[in-house]
């Protein structure tokens, strides 16, 4: 994972004198009062549009997803775009291709969702959009690889296209009138509960590195639209929680170090999230469906993917802090 880490970091490096990056390190006040939240992307952003109407980490009724606590830190709010809302982000969607992670062909990508918004809205000044995407992509192709059904290189080729589909939507919604878009990649999934359960150190690495190729050329694809868009590194953010995470209260040691432990039990007998039937789904989560004994609280992760309420917080909280510096 080392060699990740350097190339994130070359990447992070060449891309800081553009605009693209600029509230990194930035203390300037905010300027910008946003007036709305719009929210694109798959699993780790959808707040209630598959199914149940729940979101994809332990359902607790608190603010338990990235994007909400994002907007709540400037007192708005996101709801679910099946409920009237602005939140279009669907789990297991993927950006340009169907059928979903699962195998739905009714999920809305994100080029869909995108679809679906200008086709009735039009973008203002002071709204600020979200749109994240990979992961469900990551996955799918991931599937087909280890099914035989595809080769490594075209895997990564797939992975690649898919990230360059992902900063064209950017560039659409620059485009059609946003000014504010905040963009985020996978997170690097070799940290997962998932790959841990895949158990071979080199198809680990792989993930890793699949991971890294889709963020940087995601990066290459938006570097031009620097006075419009922010990106927030979730690789980078995500491997820090990983690899410390008691620095990051209230997570703990237990359940997440070395060794990550989904601390949900609500196994789904069909296809989940993506990585087979019989698996444990977030979104089925709540209060009731957890570890016995322990405080989900302190946990990184809901299921095999996606992240448990504090993680996703703090995530919230960082992207925040990059946001109110940059605008």
């Amino acid at each position: 994972m080392t060699g990740n880490w350097l190339r994130r970091i070359i990447m992070l490096a060449a891309c800081a004198s553009v605009a693209l990056l600029a509230g990194c390190g930035s203390s300037v006040e905010s300027a910008l009062t946003p007036s709305r939240f719009i929210s694109f992307g798959d699993a780790f952003s959808d707040v209630g549009n598959i199914g149940v109407n729940n979101k994809y980490t332990v359902n607790d009724g608190s603010v338990n997803n990235w994007t909400q606590q994002l907007a709540s830190s400037y007192g708005l709010s996101i709801t679910p775009s099946n409920s009237g809302g602005l939140g279009y982000a669907q789990g297991n969607a993927r950006i340009a291709v169907t059928p979903d992670a699962a195998g739905n062909s009714a999920t809305k990508t994100v080029t869909q969702q995108i679809d679906t918004f200008l086709a009735s809205n039009t973008l203002q000044p002071n709204d600020v959009v979200l749109i994240n995407g990979g992961i469900s992509d990551i996955v799918a192709e991931w599937a087909a690889m280890t099914a035989g059904t595809e080769t490594q290189a075209q895997m990564t080729a797939n992975v690649t296209q898919a990230a360059k589909n992902l900063g064209a939507q950017v560039q659409r919604l620059v485009n059609a009138g946003a000014q504010h878009v905040v963009v985020v990649g996978p997170y690097d999934l070799s940290v997962s509960p998932w790959a841990v359960a895949i158990g071979q150190p080199r198809l680990s690495s792989l993930l890793s590195t699949t991971t890294v190729q889709f963020n940087d050329a995601l990066l290459l694809s938006i570097v031009n639209l620097g006075a419009n868009v922010l990106y927030v590194d979730a690789a980078f953010y995500f491997n820090l929680l990983t690899a410390s995470p008691a620095s990051y209260s209230p997570l703990g040691t237990t359940g997440n170090y070395p060794t990550p432990v989904a601390v949900c039990t609500s196994v789904d007998p069909g296809p989940g999230i993506g990585i087979g039937a019989n698996q444990v789904n977030s979104s089925l989560c709540t209060t009731s469906t957890i570890l016995a004994g322990v405080d989900y609280t302190t946990y990184l992760f809901a299921d095999a993917l996606y992240f448990a309420p504090s993680a996703q917080r703090l995530f919230g909280t960082n992207a925040y802090s990059k946001l109110s510096t940059r605008w």
